[in-house]
């Protein structure tokens, strides 16, 4: 766990960063991590706040961030890119990597599946509690969010920039080498 300001926090470890932003009404999570990581996340949520997880916006539909999807609860409203939407309906492995052996929301009767998308752009708060989604492109996959939490001037950008290393490409989801540049510029 690594506290980034006094309501954003990131957990790391199995799978993708998760960012935890605690707002005044409820939580905002990004990211859910592998199979059986939603229950150790919501645990440790629980260590930083008692107030519900109303918000969970995965960044793009690989397994190590969409995963853990399925063990939050019904009433969280789970938001993405509406091409990460399709991406997650199908669950079709990332380039590189062998076959997937099924698809978790389809084995658990489409519990973890988004309820809302977005196609270029999407607020979800106000205020101080705002939180900005936008999509620029075909990048690491053709339906990477990027998370932006504008009063804390920080941003969460899931695998498009995993860090300091050559960018992942995943071309059996949309991604795409021609079109990062362009959408890492915007």
């Amino acid at each position: 766990v690594e506290k980034l300001k006094d309501n954003l926090w990131v957990l790391k470890g199995g799978g993708g960063n998760t960012a935890v932003f605690v707002m005044a009404n409820g939580v905002l999570v990004v990211d859910a991590k592998n199979p059986g990581w939603g229950q150790p996340i919501l645990d440790q949520i629980k260590m930083f706040t008692n107030k519900p997880i109303t918000t969970l916006i995965n960044t793009h539909t690989h397994g190590d961030h969409v995963s853990g999807n399925v063990e939050f609860p019904a009433t969280v409203d789970i938001v993405t890119h509406e091409n990460t939407k399709a991406n997650m309906e199908r669950m079709v492995a990332p380039s590189g990597f062998p076959a997937a052996t099924g698809n978790i929301f389809t084995q658990n009767n489409g519990r973890g599946m988004p309820k809302r998308t977005f196609k270029d752009r999407m607020t979800v708060g106000s205020g101080n509690d705002r939180v900005e989604l936008y999509y620029f492109g075909r990048a690491h996959t053709n339906g990477d969010a990027w998370v932006v939490f504008p009063s804390l001037r920080l941003m969460h950008a899931g695998d498009s920039f995993a860090g300091k290393n050559v960018p992942l490409l995943d071309a059996n989801n949309g991604g795409s080498g021609v079109q990062y540049p362009d959408t890492l510029m915007k």
